[in-house]
C-alpha cells in the first residue's frame, strides 16, 4: 500500500511540473494595426493631396445637382441640359476617385505585407503564441483574449 500510495504521490507530483499543454491564443485586427501605421497615414495624406481638388469639386457638383433636383420640375430644357452634364462629369470624378483610391491601398498592401509578416511572426515568437485570430473569428471565449493589434502597430512602425 504504501507503494502505491508513493507511486501516486510521485505521480501526481510529475504531473504539477509539467508545464500546462494550453494553447495561447491571442487576437489580432491586422487591418487596423496597418491603418494605423505612420506609413498608412502618409500614403493616406499623399492620396488627399493628390485627389483632394477632385473631391471637393465633386462635392460641388453634388451640391449643384442637389439643387437642381430640387426644382426639377421648373428646370428649362437647357437647364436639364446643364444638369445631365455636371451628373456625368460628377460620375467621371467618382470614378477616379475611387480608382485612385483603390490604386493607392493596393500599392500601400503590397508594401506592406512583408513587413506586416515579419511583425506578426516577432510577436508570435515574443508571446508564445499557439492560435492567433482575428476579432470576428472568435466565436467565444471565457476570457478577454490578449490583443495583439498595437504591439503590430509599433513594430510596423519600426520596419517602415
Amino acid at each position: 500500500m504504501r507503494r502505491l500510495t508513493a507511486a501516486l504521490s510521485l505521480l501526481l507530483l510529475a504531473a504539477l511540473a509539467l508545464p500546462a499543454q494550453a494553447a495561447e491564443v491571442a487576437v489580432l485586427d491586422w487591418r487596423r494595426a496597418l491603418m494605423q501605421t505612420d506609413a498608412a497615414q502618409r500614403s493616406m495624406s499623399e492620396l488627399e493631396s493628390r485627389i483632394g481638388s477632385q473631391q471637393r469639386q465633386a462635392q460641388a457638383l453634388d451640391q449643384e445637382l442637389s439643387q437642381l433636383q430640387q426644382r426639377a420640375s421648373s428646370l428649362s430644357d437647357s437647364e436639364r441640359q446643364e444638369a445631365n452634364r455636371k451628373a456625368s462629369e460628377l460620375n467621371r470624378l467618382v470614378g477616379e476617385i475611387m480608382q485612385a483610391q483603390q490604386e493607392a491601398e493596393q500599392r500601400f498592401l503590397s508594401d506592406a505585407e512583408s513587413r506586416l509578416e515579419q511583425a506578426v511572426e516577432q510577436v508570435i515568437a515574443r508571446h508564445g503564441i499557439d492560435v492567433l485570430v482575428e476579432p470576428q473569428g472568435v466565436l467565444h471565449a471565457n476570457q478577454d483574449l490578449p490583443d495583439l493589434t498595437g504591439e503590430v502597430t509599433q513594430i510596423l512602425n519600426s520596419l517602415f
